[in-house]
């Protein structure tokens, strides 16, 4: 007993037991304060090559221009089908406490207010982030980055500032898009059971707008493209493992941005009522 005793703890000594991250209770810690370190390095270093030269104008453009023109149908549908189905849900228990001229102004509100940015944000993660994790993933696992660098072309100017500035400016613009086309579906909505005229319904949907409605929900819409750009750029741009990283990078672009959208919301609801309170 005494010698079995003595060659393990010689074994133990002259081999130690190694450390396995995988059997600790703690690695979801682990895990996310890594990526969360990445995800910060990342962010310090696209606004490190932001204002420098020279300056990637027209693929900014480009990316500008492919980012609004391939999600406009999808918001488009969305946004007048949740306007239609806000304003039908909507209207019975309107009707039922004597306030159906309220509707208008109550969707708008909602509209303005969350429902539109937070959808259309949800939307472009979906659809957008992606494709930047996907389209950036396929350029990594195939040696396409590595070849920008050799050849002298920086790929954090050309490829990550431009598609995180396009998202930037461009969700905005969609967000304004998918209220404009709620407010379309919402007054047909209201006019498939009785008749309501077009200038009538604009000045019951914008009578109870402010403008501390309009500027937190405009602004929270350029922290939602931010997030998008640079989430999926930061999974495609370090993505590995061949085609199967490639998947990973474009699907865990979409949950992280759309976990950040949320908590970036509520951030902007806890602010924009403290605004109210000192106002």
């Amino acid at each position: 007993m005494k010698l079995n005793i003595i060659n393990i703890f010689r074994k133990t000594k002259s081999h130690p037991i190694e450390y396995d991250p995988s059997k600790d209770d703690f690695r979801w810690l682990h895990d996310f304060l890594t990526e969360l370190g990445g995800l910060s390095r990342f962010t310090i270093q696209f606004f490190r090559e932001l204002f420098r030269q020279p300056y990637e104008h027209k693929e900014l453009v480009r990316q500008s221009y492919k980012i609004g023109l391939s999600t406009l149908p999808l918001i488009g549908i969305t946004a007048f089908i949740m306007g239609l189905v806000l304003t039908l849900q909507s209207k019975p228990i309107m009707t039922e406490f004597g306030a159906e001229s309220w509707l208008p102004g109550m969707v708008a509100v909602s509209i303005v207010r969350e429902i539109g940015p937070v959808i259309t944000a949800l939307i472009c993660a979906g659809k957008i982030g992606s494709g930047i994790g996907a389209e950036l993933g396929s350029m990594r696992v195939t040696e396409q980055i590595d070849a920008m660098e050799v050849s002298g072309t920086n790929p954090m100017k050309y490829l990550v500032v431009t598609r995180v500035l396009a998202t930037t400016f461009m969700i905005p613009i969609l967000v304004l898009y998918a209220d404009l086309i709620s407010f379309y579906g919402s007054y047909i909505a209201v006019n498939l059971q009785d008749f309501v005229s077009l200038p009538l319904f604009v000045n019951l949907a914008f009578d109870p707008l402010h403008y501390y409605d309009l500027i937190p929900a405009t602004i929270k819409t350029f922290f939602f493209g931010f997030a998008i750009g640079i989430i999926g750029c930061y999974k495609g741009y370090y993505s590995e493992n061949g085609t199967e990283g490639v998947g990973k990078a474009a699907n865990s672009a979409v949950v992280i941005s759309s976990l950040v959208i949320f908590i970036m919301d509520l951030i902007a609801v806890q602010l924009a009522e403290l605004f109210n309170i000192f106002n």
